[in-house]
């Protein structure tokens, strides 16, 4: 269950990102409620999965995961499209997450 939060923990926080710059330095009210409710539900649910997975572990799932999705958010709703070493970087920040789950003893399987 605890992988679930997590997901839902990051999606959160991709929307609460997301919509940070159509908030206008909050001065548009809709964008401005999706921020504060999904980061209070992202460090919620965050809180939730540290029961049971390490917190380097579980940071180094969101933070890798969330830059993928929020660049990918970036992409398509503001057309912020990453060049070739942001892409790499971003490559590599995968790359280490992958490696930290399949390899790690100190994931929580």
């Amino acid at each position: 269950m605890a992988y679930v939060y997590l997901a839902i923990a990051i999606l959160a926080e991709v929307a609460g990102t997301t919509a940070l710059k159509a908030s206008e330095q909050f001065t548009r009210p809709l964008p401005s409620v999706i921020v504060v409710v999904g980061y209070g539900l992202a460090f919620y649910m965050l809180a939730l999965v540290l029961r049971t997975i390490p917190v380097g572990i579980a940071y180094a799932i969101w933070a890798g995961v969330g830059i993928l999705l929020v660049a990918l958010a970036g992409a398509v709703i503001y057309r912020q499209i990453p060049d070739w070493p942001a892409v790499v970087g971003m490559t590599f920040i995968i790359a280490g997450v992958v490696i930290i789950n399949l390899f790690s003893k100190t994931s929580a399987h």
